[in-house]
């Protein structure tokens, strides 16, 4: 088994009582897969987390694979090699309309989105004693932006060049670009991912580190120039230690399927996600945005028909245009 997926099986062998789903089992898989991005990363975690949790609970081996990210995960579920994909309606919406870095050319029509996640704040970490407080002072250093096709890789080098800032800019994962940045080989590491990010949070604890988003006058500058981003806060605690605010942008994350899923199979994955709040908090604590106040963040992309009976009979009125 490759080390980079998590299967369910042990998990669900250790059942000793059905499943508590719907009895319409017609079209479901006897395994699906779901596309998270690169190890260190809170998709990796809240995926692989997620596919236990779907195998423990609908009987289903489900498990969590090591992606590029959001715009891998689109192409890979349009094309149905993936089940569920983990995106951010960035690169979501380039791939909806035909211009994905990936696939250029090809509209992600099949598309729809199943439950919103949460926002991911676009954040930077170097050490202390780099000197480097400011996205602006990026320039002329070393920067990894995360694996290439992911949110950070796309969007990382946009704001750079938004900003005017010209920085030696590399691809890695989350971990290994922690890696890189605490052996020195990197004098920067710009992610985004839900918070508090898991790569962070480790080099936190084991070295001397300076977090920061944008400054005023580049927050300024960013939202003008990026309507698919919105201000956000990370506030003072996120992580141990780091007991300031840091002013960011975010996008928003949702777990999507194919149209062709199961309507049956797909309204279960929602309600399991929807209904049990605590037990997806256990899995990352960015779940606690999981809920469905913040279902109708998405504004372009059909939710699954499944999703749509879900969310309707629990009184979110899904517009029109949304439903698929």
């Amino acid at each position: 088994m490759s080390l980079f997926k998590f299967t369910a099986l042990a998990a669900a062998a250790l059942l000793t009582a059905a499943p508590a789903v719907a009895q319409d089992r017609a079209g479901w898989p006897q395994s699906i897969t779901i596309g998270t991005a690169s190890q260190g990363g809170t998709y990796f975690v809240y995926g692989n987390g997620l596919a236990g949790y779907i195998g423990e609970a609908l009987g289903i081996n489900a498990s969590g694979e090591v992606t590029g990210g959001p715009v891998q995960n689109a192409t890979l579920v349009q094309l149905g090699d993936h089940a569920i994909g983990l995106v951010t309606m960035g690169p979501a919406y380039e791939a909806w309309t035909g211009r994905s870095e990936l696939a250029p050319g090809l509209e992600h029509s099949d598309l729809r989105a199943l439950f919103p996640m949460y926002q991911t704040p676009f954040q930077v970490i170097t050490m202390a004693n780099s000197g480097i407080t400011s996205v602006t002072e990026l320039a002329g250093h070393r920067v990894s932006v995360g694996p290439a096709g992911g949110t950070p890789g796309t969007y990382w080098p946009r704001f750079l060049e938004t900003l005017g800032v010209e920085a030696n800019v590399s691809n890695a994962g989350a971990a290994d670009a922690a890696g890189q940045l605490k052996d020195g080989l990197i004098d920067a590491f710009a992610f985004a991912a839900g918070v508090p990010i898991s790569a962070f949070s480790q080099l936190a604890a084991e070295a001397d580190v300076r977090m920061f988003g944008f400054t005023e006058a580049e927050l300024a500058t960013l939202l003008a120039a990026h309507p698919e981003v919105a201000p956000l806060n990370i506030p003072a605690g996120t992580y141990p230690g780091h007991d300031y605010d840091q002013q960011s942008v975010s996008m928003w994350n949702y777990a999507i399927a194919n149209a062709s899923m199961s309507e049956s199979l797909a309204y279960e994955i929602v309600k399991l996600v929807m209904e049990n709040p605590d037990r997806m908090m256990e899995i990352h604590r960015a779940a606690e945005e999981t809920i469905m106040d913040n279902v109708l963040n998405n504004t372009f992309m059909p939710f699954h028909p499944g999703a749509v009976r879900y969310y309707q009979e629990h009184g979110i009125e899904i517009p029109e245009n949304l439903r698929g």
